[in-house]
């Protein structure tokens, strides 16, 4: 089979690397991670943020989601202040992501991201037993 009417694998694990260990995806395109003109706040966040995105980056796609059903289910399963935990770690999770996400989000993207957090503190409340 010829190579050239082959055509390239995109968004694909490419194995392993030179040094043996896994290939890592691209990183997203741009040229710097921090947002231009943050405030201090922001700029600490996000450098503090750096190491376990690119770590959550690096890890397989099918990982985030799957803890992140697990633990929502958990936090729904367990009753009284176990499964409030879990869903206001869930809902801190959240809340983190749209932090450093908020900067390139318009309007409507901004509402959902409020509501997912607000509905999984709710949902925390609930399971806590104190309402």
């Amino acid at each position: 089979m010829s190579t050239r009417n082959r055509k390239p694998r995109r968004n694909r694990p490419a194995g392993r690397g030179p040094s043996g260990r896994a290939a890592s995806r691209p990183l997203p395109r741009g040229d710097h991670f921090a947002t231009p003109d943050a405030s201090p706040l922001r700029r600490e966040v996000e450098r503090r943020s750096a190491v376990p995105l690119v770590w959550l980056h690096n890890a397989p796609r099918w990982m985030l989601p799957l803890a992140m059903a697990a633990v929502f289910v958990a936090g729904l399963l367990l009753a009284g202040v176990a499964g409030a935990v879990l869903l206001a770690l869930l809902a801190g999770f959240f809340a983190w992501l749209a932090f450093l996400a908020w900067p390139a989000l318009r309007g409507g993207e901004r509402a959902m991201r409020v509501v997912v957090v607000v509905t999984l503190l709710a949902l925390g409340l609930l399971q806590s037993g104190l309402f």
